[in-house]
C-alpha cells in the first residue's frame, strides 16, 4: 500500500507553536490534507504524552489513532552545536524510558529537548530501543547537521537510518553530495500549526506493508520511499546567502571578505544553497537507482492567497480551500491527480495555478536570510536586490 506520509511536526509542548497543535484538531486536519500517517513530536514530553494516550486508541505496533488519521510516536532533539535529530519510537513505554535516560534541563517544559549530548551518543542510545534517527533539515544554517559537519559519518560515526532534506533544499541539490548516495530522504512539514498550509507541505509517499512502525522502519531500511513531495527549495527563507536584516541577496564570496556582515549592519546568513555547493562532488546531481522523485507542490492555501493576495488564514482564501476539498476530497488528491478540467469548475484561477505546478512553469524568486521566496504563476517577479562582486554575477551563479 502507498501511505502519505509527514513524519516530522510539533506539539503545543514545543516553543514558538500554536496551542492548538493538539490530537484533537491534528487528526481532522491530517485528513483533510489526505495524510494516512503523521508523526506525533514532541514524544519526549511527559504532558504531550499523556495527551496521545488519552486522545488516541492504540493500535498495536507502534500506531495511535484517532478519526481515522493513524500516527507513530516521533521526537525532535537538540543536541551538541545546537544540532537538530529527528528520532522515530516503536511505545510510548520506550519513549518515557528514553526520556528519562535523555539528561536536559528543559524536556518537562519544551517539547524540543535540548541536551549536550553529539550525534553519535543520541544514535547509541536510542538504537538499543529499536528506534530510527536521522539529522533533521539537515542543511538549514542555524540547526541543520551540515552547518556544522563536512560530512555526516563525522556527526554520528555511523550511518544513521535516513536524512531529512528539510525546506530549502530537494533531492537535486542533495545528490550532488556523494555520501549520500545510499541514504534514503525524508521530506517532512515541521509543521507548527494545524493549518493546512502547514501540515503535510511537505510529504512522502512510502510504500508500506501496513500501516504500522515496523513496516515503516522495514520500508525505510529498504528505500521504498516512492516520491518525496514538497516546496521548490528556493522559496525556503535560508536558500540563498542573504542579510538577515535587510535581505538582500549576498554573493557568498563578498558575504566572507566583509566578515558576514552587511552593510546595512545586520548579520549574513550562509544559504543552504552555496552550503551544498561547498560539501559536493558534483555539479549536477547523480540519482541513484533508488531514488524516486521529487515534486515540487505547493499547499493549496497558499495558491489561492497567492491568487487572490490575501492573507493565507482569512475566510476567503480558506473557504475557497473547503470549497474544493468538499468537492474533490483531500487537499493533496486535488493538487496531483484532480483532472484540471475539474477544478477550474469550481475556481478557474486556482486551477490555472495547479496546472503551472504540474507542468513546472512557475516564477520563483529565491529566499534567504529569514524571508521567504516569492512565486508568481503568470508573471515575472522582481528581482530581490543583490550585492555581489562581478556585477554581471546572477541568482544563477549562487
Amino acid at each position: 500500500m502507498l501511505v502519505n506520509a509527514d513524519l516530522h511536526i510539533h506539539s503545543c509542548f514545543s516553543m514558538a507553536t500554536s496551542k492548538d497543535m493538539l490530537i484533537n484538531n491534528i487528526a481532522p486536519k491530517s485528513k483533510e490534507k489526505g495524510l494516512n500517517l503523521v508523526g506525533t513530536g514532541d514524544a519526549f514530553h511527559p504532558g504531550w504524552l499523556n495527551i496521545i494516550e488519552e486522545s488516541t486508541e492504540y493500535k498495536g505496533d507502534g500506531v495511535y489513532s484517532k478519526d481515522e488519521c493513524d500516527f507513530i510516536l516521533t521526537t525532535e532533539v537538540e543536541g551538541k552545536s545546537r544540532i537538530h535529530h529527528l528520532i522515530f519510537l516503536p511505545t510510548i513505554e520506550i519513549a518515557r524510558e528514553l526520556s528519562d535516560k535523555l539528561v536536559s534541563k528543559n524536556k518537562n517544559s519544551d517539547g524540543r529537548p535540548r541536551t549536550k549530548m553529539g550525534g553519535a551518543e543520541i544514535l547509541e542510545m536510542v538504537k538499543e530501543y529499536d528506534c530510527m534517527i536521522g539529522p533533521a533539515h539537515a542543511f538549514t544554517p542555524w540547526t541543520g547537521m551540515y552547518k556544522s559537519f563536512d560530512s555526516i559519518y563525522d556527526c554520528y560515526d555511523k550511518k544513521p537510518d535516513f536524512i531529512e532534506l528539510g525546506l530549502s533544499a530537494d533531492t537535486n541539490m542533495a545528490d550532488t553530495v556523494s555520501e549520500l548516495q545510499d541514504f534514503v530522504f525524508l521530506s517532512n512539514s515541521d509543521a507548527h500549526s494545524p493549518w493546512p498550509h502547514r501540515l503535510g507541505r511537505e510529504f512522502n509517499q512510502i510504500e508500506m506493508d501496513d500501516i504500522s512502525y515496523s513496516s515503516l522502519k522495514k520500508s525505510i531500511k529498504n528505500k521504498k520511499v516512492t516520491k518525496n513531495y514538497g516546496l521548490y527549495p528556493n522559496l525556503g527563507k535560508y536558500h540563498m546567502t542573504a542579510c538577515t536584516k535587510c535581505h538582500k541577496l549576498i554573493d557568498p564570496k563578498l558575504a566572507k571578505e566583509d566578515k558576514m556582515k552587511c552593510t546595512c549592519g545586520g548579520k549574513i546568513k550562509k544559504g543552504v544553497d552555496y552550503r551544498i555547493n561547498e560539501i559536493s562532488s558534483w555539479k549536477e546531481p547523480h540519482h541513484p537507482k533508488h531514488r524516486p522523485d521529487y515534486v515540487h507542490l505547493m499547499p493549496m492555501a497558499e495558491i489561492i492567497s497567492t491568487i487572490y493576495d490575501k492573507g493565507v488564514t482569512t475566510k476567503f482564501v480558506q473557504g475557497k480551500w473547503q470549497k474544493l476539498v468538499n468537492a474533490f476530497g483531500p487537499e493533496i488528491t486535488i493538487l496531483i491527480n484532480t483532472p484540471i478540467e475539474e477544478i477550474e469548475k469550481i475556481d478557474l484561477e486556482t486551477s490555472k495555478a495547479i496546472e503551472a505546478f504540474r507542468n513546472g512553469t512557475v516564477n520563483v524568486i529565491p529566499g534567504g536570510g529569514g524571508k521567504y521566496g516569492e512565486i508568481s504563476f503568470d508573471k515575472e517577479l522582481i528581482p530581490r536586490e543583490t550585492e555581489s562582486i562581478d556585477k554581471r554575477l546572477t541568482l544563477d551563479n549562487f
